[in-house]
């Protein structure tokens, strides 16, 4: 089954033009068949899958409390 920019669009709730752009981008994988770009729908649920872990995982790291290093100490 193959979704068109504009069912990943409404998909994404996001424009056509971003969908474009990251097909454009090599960000999502399409094939050109003469007049739309097809995007895969299971391939296209895996990347999506990815990137929400990848999200997760950034925000997790970033919510990491910075620890405090013992070789730095007030001098004065």
């Amino acid at each position: 089954m193959y979704l068109t920019v504009k069912e990943a669009a409404e998909y994404l709730s996001i424009p056509e033009s971003k969908v474009e752009k990251m097909i454009f981008q090599r960000k999502i994988r399409a094939i050109h068949d003469g007049d739309d770009y097809l995007i895969y729908k299971d391939q296209f649920n895996t990347h999506m899958k990815q990137m929400e872990k990848y999200k997760k995982l950034v925000e997790e790291i970033m919510n990491e409390p910075v620890p405090e290093d013992i070789d730095i100490k007030d001098e004065d």
